[in-house]
């Protein structure tokens, strides 16, 4: 069964020394979107954003070479990609010889489409290219409101709230997003940025909605579209895009980015804390 419960994840392992693409642990949205009901057609469409930090692998004479890497795996795909799974996956390739970047980039691009039923690009970037500029996500921060907050779980949509008398065009930010795995029980920190048009929506409950999946256990994905859904139910802005950008674990960080707008690209810029 493809389920976390019949899988390695949150069991000690041992790190594969050849290239293993069966390591690659899938898991179906489907389940997730109908406890969100929704059906075959989506609110939203998007990508999930990944980068890698700790990729190694032999070339055709045996020398290691590093790079870092961008995944990009399409919101509309079957399947979402386990993370500790992604990460066994890539340390499977540090003794695997690969002819050149190239072939590298394919393999790895063939074995994740596979896994995530949809095809899924990847980038190479070489270490010795100049540093990457840190940045910040556009739009004004939330998290210094003065308010006390008393619920930290499960996710409390009844927080959002909107002034139907004030059409807005804005971006709100905030940096206290915290979710837990639900199969390690482990922390997810990450920032979130909510851009839209519409009725103007009330930024200290919006802030307590955010706040309330601190004790909340879903995968980073799960929570991006839940945060998605709840914000288009409640607060009915005519467009909507939501960006979390957490931060890495195992030299992984995963970036989910939803959203009703066509012809947009969320880049993928780099935060301080990632």
């Amino acid at each position: 069964m493809n389920t976390p419960e019949n899988s390695l994840l949150g069991k000690p392992v041992n790190y594969a020394t050849s290239h293993d693409p069966a390591l690659l642990f899938a898991i179906a949205r489907a389940g997730n979107r109908a406890a969100l009901q929704l059906g075959e057609t989506l609110p939203f469409h998007g990508v999930d954003i990944w980068n890698a930090y700790e990729l190694g692998w032999l070339d055709a004479r045996g020398k290691p070479r590093v790079a870092m890497a961008e995944f990009r795996v399409p919101a509309d795909s079957p399947n979402l990609i386990e993370s500790k799974s992604f990460k066994l996956y890539l340390g499977s390739l540090a003794q695997h010889r690969v002819a050149s970047s190239d072939a590298l980039r394919a393999l790895l691009s063939d074995d994740l489409s596979q896994a995530a039923g949809a095809p899924v690009s990847v980038v190479l970037t070489p270490v010795t290219t100049p540093s990457l500029p840190f940045e910040a996500l556009p739009g004004e921060l939330i998290d210094d409101l003065p308010i006390s907050i008393e619920h930290y779980g499960p996710p409390h949509p009844g927080f959002l709230q909107h002034d139907a008398q004030v059409v807005v065009e804005e971006s709100l930010v905030s940096h206290l997003l915290r979710s837990n795995c639900p199969v390690t029980g482990q922390p997810d920190w990450g920032s979130v940025q909510i851009a839209y048009r519409g009725p103007r929506i009330d930024r200290a409950g919006l802030l307590r909605y955010l706040v309330s999946f601190r004790q909340h256990s879903e995968f980073h994905e799960h929570c991006v579209e839940r945060i998605f859904v709840d914000v288009l139910a409640r607060c009915v802005p005519t467009q909507l895009s939501v960006y979390a950008r957490y931060t890495r674990r195992g030299g992984l960080d995963i970036n989910p980015w939803r959203s009703n707008r066509r012809g947009v690209d969320p880049g993928n810029p780099r935060l301080l804390r990632q």
